[in-house]
């Protein structure tokens, strides 16, 4: 049975992203393979593609290895979907099908739910749905990769501190949901412009750590894999 190598991809990635493969630490085909169960062959492709996404770098006579970002390569992570976000919802509002709409009325619900009884340990993984729903109501596959990417590099470089008012945060993605039912693009546009500002501060720029790679119960997903 073949591994798919986005399967592969996506393993690498959220190593890369949790820490477990450190910024500047060799990766090798022969690490990976071992490391995942699978052949050389679509942990090559998977290199390709992550390189492709910036997690990872090639040098000649070197090999491949996590990518190092600098300080203003991180804050422009964040400059990039202060721009991104605000258009993908204008677009939603356009574009959003009946499907979408109960997807993100029904994460607003839950949200506010938690947020009152203070249950903040699932607030962070109900916000990242809700935006990623957010940007596949867009209707534009590449907005939507793009934003994606974009969510899993900030995660890489950013810890992201409990926001102090958990209800209105899920009160400003409420409004941002009533604005995309109506198909007011602008009203979309700009309050998803004004929930990204004020989420800039609860993001704290994280310190690489000097190390090995650290143990991982990682698997990759074999569910699909064909041939």
């Amino acid at each position: 049975m073949r591994i798919p190598a986005h399967s592969v991809c996506t393993a690498i990635r959220d190593d890369i992203v949790s820490g477990v493969f450190e910024r500047g630490s060799r990766l090798t085909e022969e690490q990976l393979a071992r490391r995942y169960g699978v052949s050389r062959v679509p942990v090559r492709e998977a290199l390709r593609t992550l390189e492709s996404e910036g997690f990872v770098t090639t040098r000649r006579h070197a090999g491949a290895q996590v990518a190092e970002p600098t300080e203003q390569e991180a804050a422009d992570l964040l400059d990039v979907r202060a721009l991104l976000e605000p258009l993908g919802a204008a677009r939603a509002a356009q574009r959003r099908t009946e499907a979408h709409l109960k997807v993100l009325r029904g994460l607003v619900r839950l949200g506010q739910e938690r947020a009152r009884r203070g249950q903040g340990e699932d607030l962070r993984s109900l916000g990242g749905w809700f935006h990623e729903t957010l940007a596949q109501a867009s209707g534009s596959p590449a907005l939507t990769a793009l934003l994606t990417q974009l969510r899993h590099k900030i995660a890489w470089m950013y810890a992201v501190e409990p926001a102090a008012q958990p209800v209105e945060t899920w009160a400003e993605h409420g409004a941002i949901v009533d604005a995309v039912a109506r198909g007011d693009a602008e009203r979309a546009r700009a309050l998803t412009a004004l929930h990204a500002e004020s989420s800039l501060l609860l993001h704290r720029l994280k310190r690489p750590e000097r190390g090995r790679v650290r143990v991982s119960q990682h698997v990759v997903n074999t569910a699909g894999a064909r041939n």
